[in-house]
């Protein structure tokens, strides 16, 4: 009995304890909840008036600034307002606002220190005793003007929480009482038994079957919940800063090689002698740079540019960023022989036609093959010279490098191998095709994790593994166990930067519009379409201007009115298909406008060059809708680039189906290109689609891209990838003890 009164006490005491902790945890919860809440008031209440501050404000105009102060202070939880100068000066404030408790002189130090400040005061004078304080920079487009100061009443909070506090202990109150008596019943009938099964369990010996899993189980769920506070945590959107310090934390420093064929910088000499430096409009590029610059790694890439080797030391490494110098480029250096066969030959002439179901017939010539061996071995010598552990985390990026995560596992056996396949992997049957078909398979299967793009991807290539290799397939892990070893399949759909600093350094999408229709030629009440891609037969260009032909047929009144404007860069010329589809698209287009066009009036406008960013986001807001028209693609980030243009949640995006985009935009149009029928009707309903329902539509969309960024693909692959290395080294250190333990036997 004296046992079970102690039990008792203890219970109860462990109970209180738990109260205090939890009514802890509830008031910090409650507060965060609403800091967040006064946070984005705030951040609104400025944000959408901050043009108007900024004018007043350069022309001095303070009387009016004090009324648009006036006018944010409406909020019933916003107290009071203040604009204070750079130089620390209170300009103007509301009559309730106490400029002597709160001088501009004490806030203006930590606003410029940390681009902002919000802190609570509870000896403030307020009704309730408490206020936050927020103090937001205020800047036009070269200079800091100045901060405005919000003071919020947060009486209603210490409220809330009191009761929220004397809920909860009434609450814990009535458990601790039912859940004292159960537990003594309880721990009188079992108490024994549990206790010696437990003792077993902790020493490996328990044979109840129901023990057993218990301990695997604990350890997957602290994995799992480590993995999700890195990726699914409440740490906020995932932008460059969070990338950086996930990154930190779970690689602890250590450097990250990445393997691709795209250079992130590019030196070309100009006629005049002078080096000016490229950063290509690569969506792999965009991808990729913020794990080096989170990382200050290594990024091994074909050095194409014409001042390349000039600027790089004699082992073909070149510090970049310009400027910043955050991360390193080794760049591999490939005879015209080898660029043909590897890349023209094998990658884009093979394996390019091979995974797109564009209805291209691969090309398959030994020659190529024996480049394209030669090349990743290249690559993978300059991989091994650039490593810095016997483990490292290498991503080696797409089809141009099939080889190489095998061709490195024979190196460096402990490494961890990412590999990331950016273009559509085909079914098994189709894959079949390819002479070389295992030597690529293997050479994939060295790889600690594959990625893809979708799901759809993996399973295909599972199933090209089980079809045509000797290996086990793990259903259930997603997973191939070739030689010993395990490969992760898994799907990692690649986006777009969020937000786009192209789409905030744009002018706003009114501008945008009159200039291109400017340009273009239309009257005011035009409407426009837009198609932005590579000259390459896997977009569907054809299909999207017999489309817009046939809505044009269908819909005679858009005649005159409606023009598609298709942004064309050229690309991979060397090849016969592309020369081909390059004059296919021109000639198609002179026909329709022939047929459809007047001597004042083009509906299909060809501008066939390669275009930097900003000219094409000023296409995206001008337009009335983008039709992105792939046959076969992997992701597609011209519509997620479309989304992310749109802050005015205008415009309407037509989408294939047969694109990876198509299965997270949910909202747009989705049409079988190949369906003209389909696809031109899709194209009207865009066109004469109520303003509501677009804004509508492009709202979910821009939430799915904000949240779904190209910041959190990279981050999920590298926590993956540390995660597993982290399992691997401790399976290797038990394995190097196991053989130390049989040794001395």
């Amino acid at each position: 009995m004296r046992r079970a009164l102690r039990l008792l006490v203890f219970l109860i005491g462990g109970i209180g304890l738990l109260v205090w902790t939890a009514s802890q945890i509830v008031d910090a919860t409650t507060r965060a909840w609403f800091e967040k809440d006064v946070r984005l008031r705030a951040e609104l209440a400025v944000g959408g008036s901050r043009r108007a501050i900024v004018g007043h404000w350069k022309n001095r105009e303070w009387p009016a600034l004090q009324d648009l102060l006036t006018d944010i202070t409406r909020d019933e939880r916003i107290m009071a307002a203040a604009a204070c100068s750079a130089d620390r000066r209170l300009l103007t404030a509301t009559a309730e606002f106490p400029a002597s408790r709160f001088p501009c002189s004490a806030i203006a130090d930590k606003v410029f220190a940390g681009g902002g400040l919000h802190e609570w005061h509870t000896d403030a004078p307020a009704p309730a005793g408490a206020v936050h304080l927020s103090a937001l920079p205020i800047s036009d487009e070269t200079t800091t003007l100045g901060f405005v100061v919000l003071l919020h009443d947060m009486g209603y909070v210490m409220q809330r929480e009191e009761t929220t506090r004397n809920f909860l202990l009434w609450a814990f109150g009535v458990l601790a009482a039912a859940a004292s008596v159960i537990t003594l019943v309880a721990a009188r009938l079992s108490w024994r038994s549990w206790s010696n099964e437990l003792r077993k369990l902790l020493r490996g010996g328990s044979h109840r079957p129901e023990f057993k899993p218990l301990l695997q189980d604990v350890r997957e769920l602290v994995d799992r919940l480590a993995y999700e506070k890195d990726i699914e945590g409440s740490h906020g959107a995932w932008t460059p800063a969070r990338l950086k310090r996930t990154l930190s934390r779970v690689l602890k420093g250590e450097r990250v090689v990445i393997v691709a064929n795209r250079e992130p910088y590019i030196h070309e000499r100009a006629p005049d002698g002078s080096v000016t430096v490229l950063h290509p409009a690569s969506g792999l590029v965009t991808a990729l740079e913020p794990v080096m610059r989170a990382c200050s790694g290594v990024w091994v890439a074909h050095g194409s540019g014409s001042a390349d080797r000039a600027e790089a030391d004699r082992d073909g490494r070149v510090a970049v960023p310009p400027g910043e110098k955050s991360y390193s480029v080794r760049r591999v250096w490939l005879t015209p022989e080898e660029e043909r066969g590897y890349y023209y030959g094998f990658s884009n002439e093979g394996l390019w036609p091979l995974c797109h179901i564009a209805h291209t017939r691969p090309v398959f010539r030994i020659d190529d093959w024996r480049r394209y061996q030669e090349v990743n071995q290249k690559f993978t010598d300059a991989v091994c010279s650039e490593v810095d552990s016997e483990d490292p985390i290498i991503l080696v990026q797409d089809y141009h490098f099939a080889l190489a995560p095998r061709l490195i596992r024979q190196r460096l056996p402990r490494a961890t191998i990412i590999s990331f396949w950016h273009i559509p992997w085909p079914n098994a049957e189709r894959f079949g095709i390819c002479p070389w078909r295992n030597e690529i398979l293997e050479g994939m299967l060295g790889s600690s994790i594959l990625g893809f793009h979708i799901p759809l991807h993996c399973n295909n290539f599972i199933d090209a593994v089980a079809r045509y290799m000797e290996a086990r397939i793990d259903r259930e892990h997603n997973a191939v166990v070739h030689h010993g070893r395990s490969t992760l399949v898994r799907p990692y759909p690649i986006s777009i930067e969020w937000p786009s600093r192209v789409a905030e350094a744009s002018p706003p999408p009114a501008e945008c519009r009159a200039s291109v229709f400017a340009e273009l030629g239309l009257r005011p009440d035009a409407l426009l379409g837009v198609g932005v891609d590579r000259l390459d037969y896997t977009k569907g260009v054809e299909e999207r201007l017999l489309a817009v032909e046939r809505l044009l047929e269908r819909h005679p009144s858009l005649r005159g009115r409606f023009t598609f404007v298709q942004l064309a860069a050229p690309s991979r010329t060397a090849i016969d298909r592309y020369r081909e589809l390059n004059e296919s698209v021109e000639a198609l287009a002179r026909r329709i406008n022939d047929r459809m066009g007047t001597a004042a009036y083009r509906p299909i406008v060809i501008h066939r060059a390669h275009h930097e960013q900003p000219v094409v986001f000023r296409y995206y807001r001008a337009a009335d809708v983008c039709y992105v028209s792939s046959l076969h693609d992997g992701m597609n980030l011209v519509a997620k680039e479309f989304v992310a243009a749109r802050e005015d949640e205008r415009g309407v995006l037509v989408l294939s189906s047969f694109t990876g985009a198509a299965r997270e935009l949910t909202e747009a149009l989705i049409v079988n290109p190949y369906d003209l029928e389909e696809a031109s009707e899709a194209l009207a309903t865009a066109l004469y689609m109520p303003v509501e329902e677009q804004a509508e539509r492009m709202r979910a969309m821009r939430l799915m891209v904000s949240e779904f960024n190209v910041y959190r693909w990279a981050g999920r692959m590298l926590v993956d990838a540390a995660r597993l290395r982290q399992h691997d080294r401790v399976t290797g250190r038990l394995g190097d003890a196991l053989q130390r333990v049989e040794g001395a036997a």
